[in-house]
């Protein structure tokens, strides 16, 4: 089976590459500004605004499934039209379609958390994005699985983690928000359990996040800890008296989805203890 990791050098995407090779796998992958480090898989560039280009690289890869797993942000030609664009190409080829899709789809208000039942009511420009590009997926494509996560954590390379490295260093201004909650997940478990739904016949709304709800400051608190860090160096502010966009209190509820999987997902609490097992 041919699978396409769209977004394959990114953070997330690194990984599913990683792990595809790491079982004797040849993925292809593609990239926007240089293909990812691991020479094991197949590159091919690839810019979500450019249909025909899109085209060219399925006739070329000729994949029976699509892992969606890019993030182009705020930049709604990218999130938005290019998630559509991709189910199109998915649903007239008949490819199977796992778009990967956000927390930021939801407001954070009215409800203390959000199961896979829940509708989009998003209050950024992203997530907006990535609510027109899932809301596409699943019209489009009801075979495909649209699989929504939270901050996504792991081995220092994510965004946050190098973001608390700098603030713990003062090599960067800001603060880490103690009223901004989410549901980290390690990317290794986020991977695997992307991998177990692309490879099965499974057409559902999953949600992949560990079961922890911190604020970004215990997140970063853990992290710290767990680097040898002070997390006393930290700063801390409120986001709600920043003036900010987006929801405050964003808790995905993934017990349903991981009552379906293998593959655990793993609190932050655990994977960021320093003896938490890894997966292979």
């Amino acid at each position: 089976m041919t699978v396409l990791i769209i977004g394959g050098s990114g953070f997330l995407g690194a990984e599913l590459v990683r792990q595809a090779v790491s079982t004797g796998g040849r993925p292809a992958a593609t990239f926007h500004s240089r293909p990812g480090d691991d020479g094991r898989a197949t590159w091919h560039h690839l810019d979500l605004r450019d249909p025909t280009r899109l085209e060219k690289v399925l006739d070329t890869v000729a994949p029976a499934v699509l892992i969606n797993a890019t993030s182009g942000g705020a930049d709604w030609s990218v999130t938005a039209e290019g998630g559509i664009r991709l189910a199109q190409a998915a649903a007239s080829r008949s490819i199977r379609l796992v778009h990967v899709s956000s927390d930021a789809i939801f407001s954070g208000t009215d409800r203390d958390s959000y199961d896979e039942s829940c509708l989009p009511d998003p209050l950024t420009p992203y997530g907006a994005a990535k609510a027109a590009a899932e809301t596409a997926v699943r019209l489009l494509c009801p075979d495909a699985a649209v699989a929504r996560t939270s901050l996504i954590i792991g081995h220092g390379r994510s965004e946050h983690e190098q973001l608390v490295h700098a603030l713990a260093a003062g090599t960067r201004q800001g603060a880490l928000f103690t009223d901004d909650i989410r549901c980290p997940v390690h990317v290794k478990d986020l991977a695997a359990a992307l991998w177990e739904i692309a490879l099965s016949d499974a057409a559902d709304v999953f949600h992949l996040a560990g079961p922890d709800a911190l604020s970004r400051y215990e997140l970063g608190e853990l992290i710290a800890r767990r680097d040898g860090l002070d997390p006393a160096r930290l700063p801390s502010a409120c986001r709600s008296d920043t003036g900010l966009p987006g929801g405050l209190d964003v808790r995905l509820d993934s017990r349903t989805t991981q009552q379906k999987l293998r593959t655990r997902l793993r609190g932050a609490r655990e994977f960021l203890s320093g003896n938490s097992p890894e997966l292979t």
